[in-house]
């Protein structure tokens, strides 16, 4: 398979102390970089999830956002603290024992005391782990959209080699009496100038020249190239920087045939070629 760099997925659940909502975006990057935004009470989890994520995917700009909203007291006025509301007691008859004029306690008071209700005490270990358990379903549904996306860039890209295998189907047969009616003119022009020189010179110098305006060699590495593309798509996982360097090589050769050209068609062909390699590489940006 071939991954994308480039996913989404989200992963939501609700407890009686609050909801949780987390967020996973990736984009492409030529590192594996792992940025966190989450509530300061759950900075203890931050290296297992780093840990998680870094074993999971290869590369890419990963954003993982966490967020919690409490629920409110009134959501969990019943969910008393029962050891810290006896202490409280305790207390207050204690007072009264030394100062019978001090006011009761009354329920506002004792509502408002830290630490009486359960949303004032979070089980901060346990909505640790339960944030855990959310990066792990969200972490499955950004792989399988990171999976997605790379199908859909390997048919791009096997549909693009395609395409520069038909330009060459099109361009190799003709190439050759394109360059031999150039010999010939550069032939007739030698005569013109140096008509008193003897065949076998001209000869020499158009052997010389026309080695200087040969494409067999670069057309043959590309071809081979696109080959090796192929291979490497068929062959799956982390590849994006194999492919980028294949993009390169790719580049070179069309290059190198357009700096060669003697005609315009050539020069075509060559234009052509480096058109499709562009649209490559910018797909190729994007798998890991």
């Amino acid at each position: 398979m071939i991954f994308s760099m480039t996913g989404y997925a989200t992963a939501s659940q609700d407890t009686r102390y609050g909801s949780f909502n987390l967020e996973l975006r990736s984009v492409n990057n030529r590192y594996l970089d792992i940025q966190f935004r989450m509530p300061d009470d759950f900075r203890k989890q931050e290296a297992a999830m780093r840990e998680l994520l870094a074993t999971q995917l290869g590369r890419g700009k990963i954003e993982c956002r966490l967020n919690f909203s409490a629920a409110s007291k009134s959501d969990n006025n019943l969910l008393l603290n029962d050891t810290q509301l006896e202490q409280l007691l305790h207390l207050e008859k204690m007072i009264h024992a030394r100062q019978p004029a001090a006011p009761p306690l009354t329920i506002a008071d004792i509502l408002k005391w830290p630490g009486i209700l359960a949303n004032d005490t979070l089980p901060l270990d346990e909505l640790g782990e339960i944030s855990l358990h959310l990066l792990h379903t969200a972490l499955d549904d950004l792989k399988a959209s990171r999976i997605r996306e790379g199908s859909k860039l390997k048919a791009v890209l096997l549909e693009r080699i395609q395409q520069m295998r038909q330009i060459l189907h099109t361009a190799i047969p003709r190439i050759p009496a394109l360059i031999a009616a150039f010999e010939e003119k550069l032939r007739t022009r030698i005569e013109e100038v140096l008509g008193n020189l003897e065949e076998e010179r001209i000869h020499q110098e158009i052997m010389l020249f026309a080695g200087k305006i040969d494409v067999d060699e670069e057309l043959s590495r590309l071809q081979a190239h696109l080959d090796e593309v192929e291979r490497i798509l068929e062959q799956g996982g982390a590849v994006g920087k194999r492919l980028d360097f294949m993009m390169q090589e790719l580049n070179r050769e069309a290059n190198t045939i357009g700096s060669k050209s003697v005609d315009l068609d050539i020069s075509r062909i060559s234009m052509d070629l480096k058109m499709i390699i562009e649209q490559m590489r910018e797909q190729v940006q994007n798998i890991e």
